[in-house]
C-alpha cells in the first residue's frame, strides 16, 4: 500500500511539472513588450528576413545553397566596405573645411581713401646739416679713390669746413670702421690686382661690417650705384639716430611742396592732411586721414576726386640717397600706415598722372576655415604701430622686436619699442654687422615672422590704373608757370621738371566684395552620406535605424547571455558542508550528479528526497521497498 501511494504521489508530481512546463512555453510564445532573441543566429536571421536594406535577405533565403550564400555574403560586405570608403572621403573633405568664393557687386557712395604723397628726396634738415656736410666730404674722397670721380659739393659745405673739424674727425673714425671697398669676383680671387686679366668690371663693390669680436664680412653689390647708396644710407641712418629729439626733423614745408590742392571742386586746407618724415622719401603728407571728417565722393570721375599740383624741383636735397626726381604717391585705407616702399609709385615731373580707383573688399572666414585673424590679438607679435592690424604691420613689428632682442637696439626705419633706443654706431659699434646678419635670416624666414603674421579676415584694397599726359602743354606752359609763380611767389627755375599734377578719383561707385562661405556644412554632409547609402543599398533613414536596432539588440543579447552564463556557474558550484552533519556532506557531493539541467527534474528530486532523520523509524519497510524495486 505504501508503494502504491508513493507511485501515485510521484505521478501527481510529474503531471504538475508537465502543466508548469506547458504554461511556461505558452508564456514564452506570447509576444511581450520587449522581446529579445535567444541566440545571435536567431537575431541575424530575423534582421536579414525583415530589413529594408537591399540584398540582406539573400544571406538567409539561400542558406541551403552554400555557394550562393558565400557569393552574396562577399558581395554584401564588399558593398559595405565601398560605401564606408566613400564615407571616409566625405568626412575627410568635410574636416578640411573648404569654402566657396562669393562675389558681390555693390553700388553706393564711397568714402575716399587716404592718399600719401612724399617729396621722394630726403631733406637736409638743419639739425643734421653739419654732419651731412662732413659725410659728403668723406664720400667725395672715397669716390675719388675708388673711381677717380670728383663729386661736386655745394659752396656752403666748403665754407663751413673749418668749423666742422671735430665732428668730421669723429665721423671719419666710424666711416673708417665701415669703409667702402672693391673686391674681386669669386672666379678672380686668385689673380693679382695688377693682372691684365682683371678689368674694372670684374670688381664687386661694397662695405665692410665687423662684429665686436672682429668677425667681419663684405656686404657686396653687383652695381656700384647700389653699393654707394646703401653705404651712404647706412651712415645717414646713424646720423639721424644721434638726434635726441625726433621733432627736430619735423620740418614741414607744405606750401613749398604742394602748389595746389582740391577735392570735389573744393580747396584743401591744413585740416585735411597730416605730416610725417621718412628717412629716404623725405617729407610726406597724408590727405583724408582724419577719421572725424572723412571725404566722400559725390560722383565718380576726375572732377570729383583729389587733384594736386606738386613741386618736383630738387633744391637742397641729398643726391646720394635718391637718384630720381618727382614725387611718390600711395593710396591706402584710413588707420593704416603708408609703407611707401611697398605700395607706392612715382609721379613723373612735367606729367599729369590720372589715377582711377576701384574699391575691393575681402572678407575671409576665420576659425577652422582659415588662419586669418580678426584684429591681431591672437597673433604672437606685439603691434608697434599706432594703427590697426595689417600683415605688413605685423611683419615689420616682428623684425623690430627681433632686432632689439638680438642687436640691443632698434632699426631707425621702424617704430621704437618701449625701453629701447635706435641703433647708432657711436653707442652700438657692431649694430650694422648684427643688422645685416639678421636681415638675411629674416628674408629666409628663419625668424618665423612670415609664419607668425597672418592675414586679416577683413581687408580693403584699391585697384589702381593710371594714365599719363604732358602737363602743362607747350602752348599753355608760359601762363601756367607765370600764374603759379605770381600766386604763391614760387621761383621755378627748371620749368618742365619743376612741377607735376596728380588726379586721384573713383572710376565708378560700384565696388566688389569677395566673401567666403562654407562649402561643406553639416546639412551637405548628411545629404552626401544619404546619397551614398541610397546608391549602395537603396535604403533610407529608417534603414539606418534598423541597423542601429541590430547593434543595440546584439549588445543586449550579449549582456543577457553573459548574465545567464554567470548564474549557471553559480548554480553548478558546490555549496559548503552544513554544520553538525558529516553524512549530509557525502550526500551533497552526489547531488550534482543526480540533478538535471531541466528545472522540473530538479524540483522533483528535491521535493521527494526525505530528510536523513526520517529514514530511521521506517528502516524495515524501506528495505522491502527497495528490494521490491
Amino acid at each position: 500500500g505504501s508503494v502504491k501511494a508513493g507511485k501515485m504521489l510521484e505521478g501527481e508530481k510529474m503531471r504538475q511539472c508537465k502543466q508548469e512546463e506547458e504554461q511556461q512555453q505558452k508564456e514564452e510564445e506570447r509576444e511581450g513588450l520587449i522581446e529579445f532573441y535567444s541566440s545571435y543566429q536567431e537575431l541575424f536571421q530575423f534582421f536579414c528576413s525583415n530589413t529594408t536594406i537591399h540584398g540582406a535577405i539573400r544571406l538567409v533565403c539561400s542558406k541551403k545553397n552554400k555557394m550562393k550564400t558565400a557569393f552574396w555574403s562577399v558581395l554584401f560586405f564588399l558593398t559595405f566596405g565601398l560605401m564606408y570608403w566613400q564615407f571616409g572621403i566625405l568626412y575627410r573633405e568635410y574636416f578640411s573645411y573648404p569654402v566657396n568664393l562669393n562675389l558681390n557687386l555693390n553700388s553706393d557712395r564711397l568714402t575716399f581713401p587716404a592718399v600719401t604723397l612724399c617729396t621722394l628726396n630726403p631733406y637736409r634738415y638743419s639739425a643734421i646739416r653739419k654732419q651731412l656736410d662732413n659725410l659728403d666730404q668723406i664720400t667725395q674722397r672715397t669716390l675719388l679713390d675708388l673711381y677717380d670721380y670728383n663729386m661736386s659739393l655745394p659752396r656752403s659745405d666748403w665754407s663751413t669746413l673749418s668749423t666742422q673739424r671735430r665732428s668730421s674727425r669723429s665721423l671719419l673714425h666710424h666711416v673708417q670702421r665701415h669703409p667702402l671697398r672693391r673686391q674681386k669676383r669669386d672666379n678672380l680671387v686668385n689673380l693679382p690686382e695688377n693682372s691684365p686679366s682683371v678689368d674694372k668690371n670684374d670688381w664687386k663693390i661694397g662695405f665692410v661690417l665687423c662684429s665686436e669680436n672682429n668677425d667681419c664680412f663684405h656686404q657686396a653689390y653687383s652695381s656700384g650705384v647700389d653699393a654707394v647708396r646703401e653705404w651712404y644710407s647706412f651712415h645717414y641712418i646713424n646720423i639721424l639716430a644721434q638726434v635726441p629729439d625726433a621733432k627736430a626733423l619735423d620740418e614741414s614745408d607744405f606750401e613749398n611742396f604742394i602748389y595746389a590742392c582740391r577735392f570735389n571742386e573744393a580747396t584743401c586746407d591744413k585740416a585735411n592732411y597730416t605730416h610725417f618724415h621718412h628717412p629716404l622719401y623725405g617729407n610726406c603728407y597724408t590727405f583724408n586721414d582724419n577719421s572725424s571728417s572723412l571725404w566722400t565722393s559725390s560722383l565718380p570721375g576726375i572732377n570729383n576726386g583729389l587733384s594736386l599740383v606738386v613741386r618736383t624741383e630738387q633744391n637742397d636735397f641729398i643726391p646720394l640717397l635718391s637718384t630720381v626726381t618727382g614725387a611718390r604717391v600711395m593710396v591706402h585705407d584710413q588707420n593704416e600706415p603708408a609703407f611707401m616702399d611697398d605700395g607706392g609709385f612715382n609721379v613723373r615731373p612735367g606729367i599729369e598722372t590720372s589715377i582711377s580707383m576701384r574699391k575691393e573688399m575681402t572678407v575671409r572666414l576665420g576659425g577652422s576655415y582659415s588662419d586669418c585673424t580678426e584684429d591681431g590679438s591672437d597673433v604672437p607679435v606685439q603691434n608697434l604701430y599706432s594703427s590697426r592690424y595689417t600683415e605688413q604691420v605685423c611683419i615689420r613689428s616682428c623684425f623690430q622686436l627681433n632686432m632689439v632682442e638680438r642687436c640691443g637696439c632698434a632699426y631707425y626705419f621702424y617704430p621704437l619699442p618701449d625701453g629701447a633706443e635706435y641703433c647708432d654706431y657711436t653707442k652700438h659699434t657692431a649694430w650694422g654687422y648684427c643688422y645685416y646678419k639678421l636681415l638675411a635670416e629674416f628674408k629666409a624666414d628663419v625668424l618665423g615672422c612670415f609664419r607668425k603674421c597672418r592675414k586679416p579676415c577683413k581687408m580693403t584694397e584699391y585697384q589702381l590704373s593710371a594714365g599719363y599726359s604732358r602737363w602743362p602743354s607747350a602752348v599753355s606752359e608760359d601762363w601756367v608757370f607765370y600764374m603759379l609763380s605770381q600766386q604763391n611767389k614760387y621761383n621755378i627755375t627748371s620749368k618742365r621738371n619743376g612741377v607735376a599734377k596728380v588726379n586721384i578719383f573713383f572710376e565708378e561707385w560700384n565696388y566688389k566684395t569677395n566673401g567666403e562661405s562654407p562649402a561643406f556644412t553639416v546639412v551637405t554632409l548628411l545629404s552626401q552620406l544619404g546619397n551614398q547609402w541610397s546608391l549602395w543599398f537603396g535604403s533610407s533613414v529608417l534603414s539606418v535605424m534598423e541597423l542601429a536596432e541590430l547593434v543595440l539588440d546584439f549588445i543586449a543579447i550579449t549582456f543577457i547571455l553573459a548574465f545567464r552564463w554567470f548564474r549557471s556557474r553559480q548554480k553548478l558550484s558546490p555549496p559548503g558542508p552544513p554544520p553538525n552533519s558529516q553524512d549530509n556532506a557525502a550526500f551533497q557531493d552526489e547531488a550534482p550528479a543526480l540533478s538535471s539541467p531541466h528545472r522540473f527534474t530538479v524540483e522533483a528530486v528535491v521535493t521527494t528526497l526525505p530528510s536523513y532523520n526520517s529514514l530511521e523509524p521506517r528502516g524495515p519497510s524501506r528495505d522491502g521497498e527497495v528490494g521490491h524495486e
